[in-house]
């Protein structure tokens, strides 16, 4: 038979309804696969790497969103820390990760301040890395020594005025949060406190307690068990309103500096690499681990506020945390150790 009879006799006409639900079919069909593979991301463990030693409000973070992460993802979520060139070692290695199960936390010294200490950075805190979301945000407490014959920030202030120079304050490094945090409280207070670094908080502390420091200006995670046992004394906070577990202690704005508040920030970052679906379905996840009740509980009773934010949401604190540190660096001259 020739095959123009074969192609108009063997079968018969569809009709257009019959065509259109057979092609949809056929089109589901060819979907399914790729939708099932979407949703089934993470196929494997994730790694959330921390660019700082354990220990401090950088751990509790983490550690509290990666636990509830692990419920709701259906993969482990482990924290891999990887301390070392104040964040650069572990931004670098994360910005080339391409293995689709690798991300890491951003913080205000690895995305704000880096950028502007180091005259050339191994990564590119802007185009390396997608922002995921802003997961939580740890005040800093101004504490001094028991020792210092200051009993609140007014007399600090008026205290390091009179003694220009010669009163001290410790931070875990040149750029750290702790080292921010001071500086921007010597610009807004028109003082000037020597700055002694050290690699770390666990050292600088040690110095603190033993009276070696007379100042320091760190997470409230790491601060509030010496507060609570007197062997460092709390004059403010640098929340925008007084902790829940420091209910006595006045903020910085309270105490004549309106407006001012300083806090640590941390955010789950993925490489640029990422695709935006599995982004925007970490940054799901984040915001309900964050509040789930047992991280709930261990960031506020560290007094860390979780946030929990989307992708967006971080951008445009990432860029507007820039635009504000750019220039307290440039004026108090920070370089890197």
């Amino acid at each position: 038979m020739p095959p123009s009879l074969i192609a108009n006799t063997a079968l018969p006409a569809l009709s257009r309804r019959q065509w259109l639900a057979a092609s949809g079919a056929l089109g589901m069909a060819g979907l399914l696969p790729s939708a099932r593979a979407q949703d089934a991301w993470p196929t494997r463990p994730i790694r959330f790497v921390v660019p700082f030693a354990p220990g401090g409000s950088s751990e509790i973070v983490a550690r509290s969103t990666a636990a509830e992460l692990s419920k709701t993802l259906g993969q482990n979520v482990f924290v891999d820390n990887k301390p070392g060139a104040a964040g650069n070692i572990a931004m670098q290695e994360v910005a080339r990760a391409d293995d689709q199960s690798t991300v890491i936390l951003g913080h205000i010294g690895t995305l704000a301040v880096n950028p502007y200490i180091f005259d050339k950075l191994p990564y590119d805190a802007n185009k390396d890395f997608q922002p995921v979301s802003l997961l939580a945000k740890v005040p800093s407490l101004y504490v001094v020594h028991p020792d210092l014959p200051v009993k609140n920030l007014r007399e600090l202030i008026a205290y390091a005025r009179k003694k220009p120079g010669q009163l001290s304050y410790g931070s875990a490094g040149n750029g750290s949060a702790g080292h921010l945090a001071f500086e921007y409280l010597k610009m807004a207070a028109e003082i000037f406190m020597l700055h002694v670094p050290y690699r770390g908080t666990g050292p600088m502390m040690t110095d603190l307690l033993s009276g070696r420091l007379d100042a320091a200006a760190v997470g409230a995670a790491a601060l509030l068990p010496f507060i609570k046992a007197g062997k460092v004394r709390c004059i403010a906070t640098g929340s925008a309103q007084r902790l829940p577990q420091l209910p006595d202690v006045p903020t910085v704005a309270e105490q004549g500096l309106p407006g001012f508040e300083m806090t640590q920030w941390y955010g789950m970052l993925a490489p640029s690499s990422m695709p935006r679906a599995h982004v925007d379905k970490l940054a799901t996840e984040c915001a309900k681990a964050v509040k789930a009740p047992e991280a709930l509980r261990r960031l506020q009773g560290d007094a860390a506020e979780p946030i929990g934010s989307t992708p967006q949401q971080f951008a445009q604190f990432i860029a507007a945390e820039q635009s504000r540190w750019q220039k307290v660096l440039k004026r108090a001259q920070v370089k890197p150790d």
